[in-house]
């Protein structure tokens, strides 16, 4: 029975002492009558949560009507990403799903962000843990709450989830984490297998717009502009920090699950996208835990399972009770089959792929045994049964990679997928094999090794796997990238000798992708990738000896299993939100008068007015990435964030501007912050500052 939802404001009672929201559900395959109870929850926000330094965190939550009878677990996501703007449409559908299934869903705001107290320092940094860990403590210790927690989160929330599990709080029984990485240096936004991610600057000045957002009035009252005021003031540009380790120093150390998961305690569900940056985190958490997790990587980018795309979507949230109630609360059952993973089949390539083709396999294990590896060997007629003798050249221009897929898509736009591969595998060493006598199943990381000698003592080296298409397109598979000058570790730079041969190995990236009968495997290496890698400090020829090279690929039988399946994506938001502007975006690619090619992308995220909260937030991000064909040294990125928050009579902007440019040396770096009440500009700050080049 369809019923509509209600919502009544008024002053809260009790601890919260803010407003509380009387939300009744709208349906989702509910029923009137006997349920009607249980359909039912309450809204307290804000609350505050004490912490030992006297700070305050701000706090949504959603308490199910059955807390007013009897305790219930709770499960906390913890973000710095604004609980009333920023992350509440996805809130009013994950903790008013969780509320209805009888979970006190706990959203919080990191300190120094939203309405939160304090300052924030860098990103999982001690205190933002150490928080974590009270916060925790706090929620378990709440007479609504059986003291039995779990957590949830996507990307930053899905980082700290199981960093907080590392920590290991008594009240943390089980994590789901979603779009994560257990290695902070070798497998995220800021280094890719020691090469130099461009993303490392948009995500700091993204970040300096996120965080520099004002406090909600309506919340914090009026010494709203006060606190806003000190948070610019104190806001840290997190590039010069992240840029200043170059290797995987104790910096990156810090906070790494993988430098002890035997320190892990909770039950993990890891959970990736095989279109998404941190797919590869899924697999290592499986071999780390052992029986206490269990992983699925769908087909998607960035996103919640439920809400994913490229589709299909899943019945994510119900996963997530199957997950709580075994661990949180004793009941039911956990999946038998551990991983759980989208095998993909063949299409032709897109920016924009709205679903993809293919079915769900599983093993109960990882790594399975199931799995075998097949060599193929590299010559100047392919890949093979047998290397070939002469010696093969990789030695390209410095616009290779333009038609790479974003390192992180869906973070921006829907238009980030890989395009056809064909222009960037021409200017690059490609091998293909002939044509495949039957289907291949991809499942898990290929690993290249090679035997190289370079002509420069700095560089690096790209591998990809496309499949070649009857037609002639080429649809990217996976990729793995490796600094040559970290092949005896990222934690130290050993320069390469010109003219001396040494050995590597190219781990790529975990995929499960089905290569079709008739379809070609395609390996193309290139020693630059712009716009994603930032690129070497001059260009590097590599020779390679195919007599001591091989490309291993992971390849699973086309076994009869049972497919696994899953429940209908729960989508229904307790809430809504009116379109003032809507979400545009534009690629636009042109030649300088210098030469230099210019990739421009201008992102309008649109203007939201949100009806829970009322608060009224758009954005508009400018990217350009500038490169001269035959000059890493005129390598540029600039990205501008406008970002407004207010209401009818209250209207805040902040204006960020951060550009990157090098030179043999060293790299460079300008920054500026904006911050306007209205029309007036409160205040405004610059960074200007070089950071030697440390082997990247």
């Amino acid at each position: 029975m369809s019923r509509r939802f209600d919502l009544r404001c008024g002053l809260a009672a009790g601890v919260t002492g803010g407003i509380q929201w009387f939300v009744k559900s709208r349906g989702d395959g509910m029923t009137a009558g006997p349920r009607e109870a249980r359909d039912r929850w309450e809204i307290r926000d804000p609350v505050w949560i004490p912490l030992p330094d006297g700070t305050r965190l701000a706090a949504r939550i959603w308490l199910p009507a059955s807390a007013s009878t009897g305790p219930v677990p709770a499960v906390l996501e913890y973000l710095p990403y604004r609980r009333r703007d920023g992350t509440l449409a996805r809130d009013e559908v994950t903790h008013a799903w969780l509320a209805r299934n009888g979970y006190a869903g706990v959203r919080v705001d990191i300190r120094g962000n939203g309405d939160s107290g304090g300052f924030m320092e860098d990103e999982y940094s001690q205190a933002e843990l150490d928080d974590g860990v009270a916060v925790i403590d706090w929620i378990a210790r709440q007479t609504w709450c059986t003291g039995a927690v779990g957590m949830i989160g996507i990307s930053w929330g899905g980082f700290n989830g199981l960093q907080l599990a590392q920590r290991a709080p008594e009240a943390l029984k089980a994590a789901v984490t979603i779009c994560f990485t257990d290695d902070r240096y070798a497998d995220d936004i800021h280094y890719m297998g020691g090469c130099l991610l461009t993303e490392n600057q948009g995500w700091s000045s993204q970040m300096l717009a996120y965080s520099s957002r004002p406090p909600d009035p309506a919340v914090v009252g009026e010494g709203w502009r006060e606190i806003w005021l000190e948070r610019l003031r104190r806001q840290p540009l997190h590039l010069e920090t992240w840029l200043a380790h170059q290797r995987r120093d104790a910096y990156w150390r810090r906070a790494s699950v993988c430098e002890d998961f035997g320190a892990v305690k909770a039950a993990i569900l890891a959970v990736g996208g095989w279109a998404d940056a941190y797919s590869n985190a899924v697999p290592r958490t499986l071999a780390a835990l052992g029986a206490r997790a269990a992983g699925i990587n769908g087909p998607w980018a960035h996103k919640y399972p439920n809400m994913a795309w490229p589709e299909p979507a899943i019945g994510f949230l119900a996963e997530c009770k199957c997950w709580f109630d075994y661990w949180l609360k004793g009941e039911g059952s956990v999946p038998d089959m551990r991983y759980r993973m989208y095998l993909m089949d063949s299409e032709p390539p897109a920016r924009r792929m709205p679903a993809r083709a293919g079915r769900w396999i599983a093993e109960e294990r990882w790594p399975s045994p199931r799995i075998g590896r097949r060599q193929l060997f590299l010559s100047d007629t392919g890949l093979g049964d047998r290397a070939g003798k002469n010696a093969l050249t990789v030695a390209h221009g410095q616009t290779v990679g333009q038609t790479a897929q974003r390192f992180c898509p869906g973070m921006r736009s829907l238009d980030e997928l890989a395009a056809d591969q064909t222009a960037d595998d021409a200017r690059c060493l490609s091998l293909d094999s002939e044509p495949l006598t039957e289907t291949m199943d991809l499942v898990g990381a290929a690993r290249l090794k090679l035997r190289l000698t370079a002509d420069r003592s700095t560089g690096f080296v790209v591998a990809r796997l496309c499949d070649v298409r009857p037609d002639g397109g080429a649809t990217f598979v996976t990729m793995g990238a490796l600094n040559l000058t970290h092949r005896e570790g990222h934690e130290r730079v050993t320069p390469m000798r010109p003219g001396e041969a040494f050995d590597v190995e190219v781990t790529l990236n975990d995929i499960a992708y089905r290569l079709p009968a008739g379809h070609r495997l395609r390996l193309a290496l290139s020693t630059a990738y712009w716009p994603m890698l930032w690129p070497s400090a001059a260009p590097l020829s590599l020779s390679i000896d195919p007599g001591a090279s091989m490309l291993e690929v992971p390849v699973r039988p086309n076994l009869d299993d049972t497919e696994p399946s899953f429940g209908p994506p729960e989508q229904a938001r307790e809430g809504s939100t009116a379109v003032v502007r809507p979400e545009s975006s534009e690629r636009i690619e042109e030649v300088l008068p210098d030469g230099r090619r210019r990739l421009k992308l201008i992102t309008d995220g649109g203007l939201a007015r949100h009806d829970a909260t009322g608060m009224e937030t758009g954005k508009v991000i400018t990217e350009i990435w500038d490169i001269h064909e035959e000059d890493p040294l005129s390598a540029r990125t600039e990205t501008r964030w406008s970002y407004t928050v207010g209401r009818e009579s209250w209207q805040t902007r902040t204006e960020t501007w951060t550009e990157m440019t090098c030179d043999a040396d060293s790299f460079h770096i300008r920054a500026s912050l904006e911050a306007f009440e209205g029309e007036v500009r409160l205040i405004e700050r610059r960074w200007a500052f070089s950071i030697p080049r440390d082997g990247v």
